[in-house]
């Protein structure tokens, strides 16, 4: 689907918007309006029914009767990602933009998104910073993963944290499609299939970005499906950073260190052998754990560490631990990427 052109004669894209829902009528309907209530950018969104029981595919074929920027879509209860499978099908434009049917879209979030990836024909994908709401349901382990992920906004932000979780709130995210089929667009994994596609496309060479605003309201409530899946969960969070970590490694031809001795290094390490990446010692600073050994490999301090001899992943759980542990390293001349990656 090619821009159209806005009266005054400016060029309007296109983007197609993948909205998969089950059982979501309360609030179907906002997150819809406000996908088409998008400045400045012709929407085309893609709702699919992924077998609701309640009466959410009644509003929204309803509200396509008057709407003709809605397609409707049934998957058959076939889960999240069959759902954005089917609705890929369905792609017609350069430009893919993913929306839950529990959210609701700034005005200006596509155009904004849109701007970007056209002047950095490296970039596969664009988020923007986002709000959760309502208040109550914010927690402080929500809070805190929101502060970080609201903080990796640059493409080098993406680069240094990419390992650590994953960077983008998954609504808030437009693509290239061009980048998205190239890497084969959504699989079905063991582990988050959001935070697969962003590993791909970072193995893939391609360049991630945020823009540095709040454009999306990110609903939370009892049940959601981040909190409830075993696919979100940390040891597959661990499994799915293992396996697009491990070439890394391999490649840097470097022996691997762990920092981190504690449950967090430990699960990474057993996570790497399985893929051929042994560990050749932990670093830790606790007095207790250096000195002892780790599934066979010993525990030391950071004095041991020499430049340029072996690839140092970062693999800690404490809070603040992360941030201490770079300082360290940087004012040692260790330089991120190269000599030491970070990894939760």
């Amino acid at each position: 689907m090619a821009a159209t052109r806005a009266p005054d004669g400016r060029a309007v894209s296109s983007v197609c918007v993948l909205l998969p829902y089950r059982n979501a009528q309360s609030t179907i309907v906002e997150a819809l309006e406000s996908s088409l209530a998008q400045r400045d950018v012709r929407v085309h969104v893609i709702a699919v029914d992924d077998g609701s029981t309640d009466n959410s595919s009644s509003l929204v074929h309803a509200l396509a009767a008057r709407h003709s920027g809605i397609e409707c879509v049934a998957s058959g209860g076939v889960g999240i990602v069959g759902a954005l499978q089917r609705g890929s099908s369905f792609l017609r434009s350069e430009w893919v933009a993913r929306m839950d049917a529990d959210d609701i879209a700034h005005p200006e979030r596509l155009v904004a998104q849109l701007g970007l990836l056209e002047q950095d024909a490296t970039i596969a994908a664009v988020g923007t910073q986002v709000e959760a709401f309502p208040q109550d349901a914010v927690q402080e382990g929500l809070r805190l993963y929101l502060e970080w992920q609201n903080s990796v906004v640059s493409k080098g932000d993406f680069v240094r944290e990419i390992f650590v979780e994953s960077p983008f709130c998954h609504p808030s995210v437009t693509m290239r499609r061009s980048a998205y089929e190239t890497v084969g667009g959504y699989r079905d994994v063991s582990w988050a299939e959001d935070y697969d596609l962003w590993l791909r496309f970072h193995a893939a060479g391609y360049g991630l970005a945020k823009v540095p605003r709040s454009l999306l309201s990110w609903r939370h409530h009892a049940g959601q499906l981040t909190f409830g899946d075993a696919r979100y969960s940390k040891g597959e969070f661990r499994k799915a950073r293992a396996t697009f970590l491990a070439p890394v490694l391999r490649n840097a031809g470097r022996e691997v260190v762990i920092w981190g001795a504690g449950p967090t290094g430990k699960g990474l390490a057993r996570e790497l052998r399985g893929h051929g990446v042994q560990v050749s010692f932990f670093i830790d600073i606790d007095p207790a754990k250096i000195g002892r050994t780790r599934q066979g490999s010993c525990v030391y301090g950071p004095e041991v560490l020499a430049k340029g001899a072996q690839t140092i992943v970062v693999a800690v759980g404490a809070r603040g631990a992360r941030a201490l542990i770079r300082d360290h390293l940087r004012q040692r001349a260790f330089a991120e990427g190269v000599d030491f990656i970070v990894a939760s």
